[in-house]
């Protein structure tokens, strides 16, 4: 169990760092005029969010498997496992909507300021926050 769960951490670490540069790729983009640098920004977002996509694979199947599997955060006293579910669902609908996003930039309909994309970047750490309190704590 102890490797499942060295390797859970390992790609949700590895799926946040995608989810915490791509964001930052979109405020660059967004304020670029150069058409050259706007298109080299739009391959580097490409590629970093297929390999997130291929990143969160993983972190989320060792973590159902832990879940299914071993039973961590199952049964009575476990609301804080709920809980994490949750935020993993929003998680996964955050990663949805940089993909959005991308494709909005790719066809060249990007309709928000930098300054949006600033605040869109910090969604990520409030989740991964409560992510962590919520395993290591478990408040309820």
């Amino acid at each position: 169990m102890l490797w499942v769960k060295a390797f859970h951490i390992v790609f949700v670490a590895s799926w946040f760092a995608g989810l915490f540069y791509l964001p930052r790729i979109f405020v660059n983009l967004a304020q670029e005029t150069n058409a050259a640098a706007a298109t080299r920004l739009l391959g580097m977002a490409r590629r970093l969010f297929r390999f997130t996509t291929i990143l969160a694979v993983p972190a989320v199947l060792l973590g159902l498997w832990l879940y299914v599997g071993y039973g961590i955060g199952r049964g009575p006293g476990n609301g804080w496992m709920h809980a994490k579910l949750a935020v993993v669902i929003l998680v996964i609908g955050y990663h949805h909507a940089c993909g959005s996003l991308l494709r909005k930039f790719e066809a060249g309909r990007n309709a928000r300021p930098h300054v949006f994309y600033r605040w869109f970047n910090e969604v990520p750490v409030l989740l991964l926050l409560a992510a962590t309190v919520l395993v290591v704590v478990k408040p309820f």
